[in-house]
């Protein structure tokens, strides 16, 4: 695209890609020297020259300019780039349906929900935590947001392959730095906000503020959908100027779930909104996850999706690795892998194993907690297992340059009742609850979902999984299959 397309007065040249990245700086690129937390990109700019970006976005005084290079001055990077980023790459959020889904827990269950339905009646695509999917394209994970150029490039390619829709993760961090300043929201979902992040955002106000902006800026043709059981609702409701719906079990909602019966491998319920009441029968275990179908469903009917035509899909949902998978090989116990990495997304895991095991069976968990983050909720952690578990393994989870034991340590000082026992190679701790638990026991693996990576000291390691190793040891050690 020429850059005289996307700056008014700017000289007539070929710009190829977008770039706030200077190791990913290419020739030709457009350079955006974005100030982050540690670095400056003002800082990289001879770098990024050097290897033939022809363009630099900058906000602050230069020198020692080179010929043959178009420099921008503007007032603020960040939002320039959002701009330029939608522009750019054929302002696709404008072209499809989007699904912006924010909240402490359930945006990955309610997107991915979203995107496994809404397909059968038109092609979706998911960008958040898991993947970037669409379509038979698999993509790894980026970040839950991500930059707005890998987002708008994202959607750019969802438009060329026939998406008609995409579900977006919209996180905290992605808010409150304005990652996605210029994506076309049409139809924006609240989950829940409880304890997270407060290592970034330093207060749970700020946190709430940043969650806050989707619906702040939500167009006024947009739909707000808002959890009507949540004590943040009033105030979100009151934020925006869009159109708000509201979904819930315990107060009055558009959407309302009534009579609901859960299992060890399914769930149904009344549901009751607009378009009548219908017995819905879902795959989906657990009570927060009826929130987050309820959730996916109110948005796709607002969207133009008859109630009634989705309940087959709702039967059937594809398992989310690592949100509440259960771990199924033949062995006599439960067996349960969950991403919870919350005190509110761990509590509502062990009320769920709760109601499902025999009061004369056990509970085993599995965790940690995650070195250089939000060190406050450890102790938190070991209080809440206290309460629901018969035996705690605690084991390490992403530990950074910090001891897993040291963290393990930390996470027991809230523990007084349970007998607990810190393993810090993952996969032994993993083995060590499976080879323990008894018949109609009910282990829980939690913190790292689906993740096959481990952050340590040096970066990123790649790990087996949580459900892979799970699966490993109930075949090898419970059933005695080896492979």
């Amino acid at each position: 695209m020429k850059l005289s397309q996307l700056f008014e007065n700017a000289p007539d040249m070929e710009i190829e890609g977008l770039c706030l990245d200077s190791r990913l700086a290419k020739e030709n690129d457009m350079y955006f020297c974005m100030e982050g937390i540690v670095h400056d990109g003002h800082d990289f700019i001879d770098d990024v020259l050097d290897k033939g970006v022809k363009c630099i976005v900058h906000s602050k005084e230069l020198s020692n300019m080179r010929k043959g290079v178009a420099y921008i001055k503007v007032e603020n990077v960040n939002r320039t780039l959002n701009s330029v980023a939608s522009r750019f790459y054929g302002n696709p959020s404008k072209k499809m349906k989007v699904f912006g889904v924010t909240g402490t827990n359930g945006k990955s269950s309610v997107t991915n929900i979203i995107q496994d339905v809404y397909s059968h009646f038109h092609p979706c695509g998911y960008i958040g935590t898991i993947s970037i999917s669409y379509g038979n394209v698999t993509l790894p994970p980026n970040l839950t947001t991500p930059d707005p150029i890998i987002l708008h490039h994202a959607m750019h390619d969802m438009v060329e392959n026939g998406m008609e829709a995409v579900a977006l993760e919209v996180s905290s961090h992605g808010l409150e730095l304005g990652r996605v300043q210029s994506v076309d929201f049409d139809i924006a979902i609240f989950t829940n906000l409880t304890y997270d992040h407060l290592d970034f955002h330093g207060t749970f106000e700020n946190y709430f503020e940043a969650k806050k902006k989707l619906f702040t800026n939500l167009k006024p043709e947009g739909i707000a959908v808002l959890n009507a059981d949540d004590e943040y609702f009033d105030r979100l409701k009151d934020a925006t100027k869009a159109k708000v719906v509201t979904y819930g079990i315990q107060n009055d909602a558009d959407y309302h779930a009534d009579n609901i019966r859960m299992g060890t491998d399914g769930s149904s319920f009344v549901l009751r909104c607009k378009e009548g009441t219908f017995e819905v029968t879902t795959n989906l275990v657990a009570l927060y996850n009826i929130y987050n179908l309820l959730a996916a469903v109110a948005a796709m009917c607002e969207s133009g999706i008859k109630v009634e035509d989705m309940l087959p899909y709702l039967e059937t949902l594809k398992q989310i690795e690592g949100r509440l998978e259960r771990i199924d090989e033949g062995q006599p116990f439960n067996v349960f892998v969950d991403f919870a990495h919350t005190p509110d997304g761990m509590e509502k895991v062990f009320e769920y194993a709760k109601g499902i095991t025999p009061d004369n069976c056990s509970i085993i968990a599995v965790f940690g907690s995650a070195g250089k983050r939000d060190t406050k909720k450890r102790k938190v952690f070991g209080e809440i297992a206290d309460r629901y578990c018969d035996s705690i393994i605690l084991t390490e989870d992403d530990p950074r340059d910090e001891s897993a034991k040291d963290i393990a340590n930390e996470i027991r000082s809230g523990i007084k009742n349970t007998n607990s026992i810190f393993i810090e190679d993952r996969y032994a701790a993993i083995r060590q609850a499976i080879e323990s638990a008894n018949v109609n026991d009910t282990v829980l693996i939690l913190g790292k979902g689906d993740e096959v990576f481990m952050y340590r000291e040096f970066g990123r390691e790649e790990w087996m999984g949580d459900h892979n190793v799970a699966r490993h040891c109930i075949r090898k050690y419970t059933l005695g299959i080896e492979e």
